[in-house]
């Protein structure tokens, strides 16, 4: 048995101390340590020893699992040093090297014309508002004069999630909002997300924006109207822009009206851009309807205002001269890039 245990801590120091990576460092340690290890394996022979050599092989043993363990300690410090060395030579960083350029986002066109037609109104006196996108039927409909057997609702492609629940299709649910829970007088905008169950194509999207605006005080007049939105305009596209207006209807509005720009791009002579007609349309206007502000709790003899609303994404086609509006959805790298 002591010719067996020298043979096992020679076998063992000698492949230790030829080993090359700690893997096979491992598997030498399982070999003749593990649980059913050559060593192991010779211990559980003592039993047939007689009393006297017991001891004696006993101490030969510990003296041998302490000389292999010991040369795979060593061996194993001396592989993990080395492979330091080498991950550190592999990672050296050589800070004289110029910095590789990081590229930086901007903001989407979207963001950039709704930034600044912000800027516009903020300059005007005008506060941001917004509200849920998931809204009540009477908040979209009922309380802005379209109740539930107006002829309108028949045309609107909406999104039910109950019966009374819908993904809102404009953003004037937020105008009937602060109506009902601010002090007056109001002075608003409202731009966000508005739903409606369109097929997509070149003009078409279930999902698109709107920004409204609201004022309400006493004594306003069409004419306040009128000025808003003449300034607004000449401030977006110029301040030698042209505007008209041209009577229409809506249900929360009277009376009601939409607003053109003579064409940037012809001078109003007629061009592709404006469809040969010299005028491009902006949005849609009017004096809220009294029953819309009797709705809100607030009396039409005394408070009168004007409301308006204009899709962003028709204001940025036309700005960036966009013929699909898909584009503006789909995140592709080489339109974004553009701007």
């Amino acid at each position: 048995m002591k010719d067996t245990l020298e043979r096992i801590r020679t076998c063992a120091k000698e492949l230790a101390d030829s080993c090359s990576e700690l893997k096979t460092l491992d598997d030498i340690r399982v070999r003749f340590l593990g649980k059913k290890g050559e060593l192991t394996s010779v211990l559980r022979g003592m039993g047939a020893l007689s009393a006297d050599e017991r001891p004696i092989i006993g101490a030969l043993a510990n003296e041998v699992r302490a000389d292999i363990e010991n040369a795979i300690s060593t061996k194993k410090k001396m592989l993990s040093d080395a492979a330091a060395q080498i991950k550190l030579k592999a990672e050296k960083i050589d800070v004289t090297m110029p910095g590789k350029a990081k590229k930086l986002g901007k903001k989407h066109p979207l963001t950039q014309v709704l930034d600044e037609i912000k800027d516009i109104f903020i300059g005007m006196g005008f506060q941001i508002a917004s509200g849920p996108e998931v809204e009540y039927d009477s908040y979209n409909f009922e309380k802005l004069n379209m109740p539930k057997d107006h002829p309108a609702r028949d045309t609107q492609d909406t999104f039910y999630i109950t019966e009374n629940i819908l993904l809102r299709t404009q953003t004037s649910p937020v105008q009937v909002r602060v109506m009902e829970n601010s002090t007056l007088p109001i002075k608003i905008i409202a731009p966000g997300r508005v739903y409606r169950s369109d097929e997509v194509d070149a003009t078409h999207s279930p999902l698109f924006h709107q920004i409204e605006g609201l004022v309400i005080d006493r004594n306003i007049r069409m004419s306040d109207l009128k000025g808003t939105l003449d300034l607004f305009a000449k401030r977006l596209y110029g301040k030698d822009t042209v505007t008209r207006f041209r009577p229409h209807h809506f249900s929360f509005t009277e009376p009601s009206a939409e607003m053109d720009i003579c064409c940037f791009s012809c001078g109003g002579k007629g061009c592709r851009l404006c469809k040969g007609e010299g005028w491009i349309e902006i949005l849609g206007a009017g004096m809220v309807h009294p029953k819309v502000l009797r709705n809100c709790n607030i009396d039409p003899d005394v408070y009168s205002g004007f409301a308006f609303g204009m899709g962003l994404e028709r204001i940025v086609m036309r700005r960036y001269n966009i013929n699909d509006l898909r584009l503006l959805f789909e995140n592709d790298q080489r339109f974004l890039n553009q701007f």
